[in-house]
């Protein structure tokens, strides 16, 4: 379950949340089977709380969406990729500590 602040992205949506967003964001591609992804989401929950009104935190499930995830070569998840101005800025393969991701954003912004 993500948290309050964190955006659903799909296939539909991932345009107009993601590409063309007037602020950084972070999308956590995701899956329900996924053991890491399991443990990374309470971080970037966390992350989607404390950075809310300066950046978007995004969650999408490769398995659910799997043209975005084609379109951005996701292979491994978890897989954290950082948008800036519909661009990718940074990204993450596989586990990472909740200072590494912040790092990220505080890149973007």
């Amino acid at each position: 379950m993500a948290g309050k602040n964190v955006i659903a992205v799909n296939d539909l949506n991932f345009d107009t949340e993601v590409v063309n967003s007037d602020q950084p964001v972070l999308v956590d591609f995701t899956a329900t089977w996924c053991g890491p992804c399991r443990q990374i989401a309470p971080l970037v929950d966390q992350l989607a709380d404390e950075y809310h009104g300066r950046a978007k935190v995004a969650k999408l499930d490769i398995d659910e969406s799997p043209e975005t995830a084609r379109r951005f070569q996701i292979r491994g998840v978890p897989t954290i990729l950082v948008f800036k101005g519909g661009q990718v800025v940074d990204q993450q393969v596989g586990l990472a500590p909740k200072t590494v991701l912040a790092n990220k954003i505080e890149g973007a912004l």
